[in-house]
């Protein structure tokens, strides 16, 4: 606490919630957000958490990235392990994930090389490599339980954001569309890329549908999560690349999904479990 004031801000208050008694709440004033996060970074460096202004309430709004976020996997990199393309394919991801390549462009090169493979690979990619991340459905659905309207938004594919959007409970799916025609992967990606900017659209669209006032959740890994975690009331990095994880207000490093509940301050016994 001394450091914290140090930095120029003053603690009024810190104690464990009542609710959830592994979580530390500090009430402060005055203090520069990154200063303060600076010091919580120094002596909490591997700590899952939120920093706010105001207090911390639920979110009306939820919109969530899918890949790495919600699902454990990458699916355009496990669906070209299907045509022996994963190295290849998996590399350009990676890169895409740091910011470091156009994702627009590297989404076009990726599912260019795709082209050719059965379409059923996409089905058999899903039941085989596609699974929720650990917290994934206890999140959607306690959110929902308490009244929050959830949106799954991603730079991947319908094809397998539609039966993961309906496992995990999610209200509206946002993605893109693989090309397919005659059975087989056209190659190519049909209409808008949905990219940051869209991202960020939805999020904000979804809002404004709700009212002036609302209070919003974005999560999400990669560079092309950071505009909608930058504008969200609470933009949340989970397990993230270094960029997205600077961008927001709070990390997830350790705990899974549901270690936002326990920054949320919803206590388990009303957790809505999978």
């Amino acid at each position: 606490m001394e450091e914290i004031e140090e930095s120029g801000a003053e603690v009024l208050g810190a104690g464990m919630l009542d609710s959830n008694p592994d979580v530390l709440e500090l009430e402060i004033v005055d203090g520069n957000a990154a200063l303060v996060r600076g010091v919580l970074d120094r002596h909490f460096p591997d700590a899952d958490l939120l920093l706010a202004e105001g207090a911390i309430t639920l979110p009306q709004v939820f919109v969530s990235d899918m890949d790495s976020t919600m699902i454990g996997q990458e699916c355009i990199d496990e669906l070209a392990d299907f045509a022996g393309l994963k190295a290849q394919i998996a590399a350009i991801t990676e890169r895409a994930m740091h910011g470091e390549l156009d994702f627009a462009a590297a989404l076009h090169e990726r599912v260019a090389l795709l082209a050719g493979l059965p379409e059923s690979a996409i089905a058999d990619c899903l039941d085989q490599r596609i699974r929720p991340m650990d917290g994934a459905v206890t999140l959607v659905r306690t959110l929902k339980a308490h009244g929050t309207r959830t949106v799954l938004v991603t730079g991947g594919f319908h094809q397998f954001a539609d039966t993961v959007a309906s496992a995990l409970g999610f209200d509206r799916v946002v993605g893109n569309r693989l090309g397919v025609e005659g059975g087989v992967l056209t190659g190519a990606v049909i209409g808008p890329i949905v990219d940051s900017a869209v991202k960020r659209a939805v999020l904000e669209d979804e809002a404004a549908r709700l009212g002036e006032g609302v209070v919003s959740l974005a999560t999400g890994d990669g560079a092309n999560d950071i505009a909608m975690i930058r504008a969200a009331t609470h933009g949340i990095a989970f397990r993230a690349k270094p960029k997205a994880r600077e961008a927001a207000d709070g990390r997830i490093d350790r705990g899974d999904l549901t270690a936002i509940l326990d920054l949320y301050g919803i206590a388990r016994e009303a957790w809505v479990m999978d």
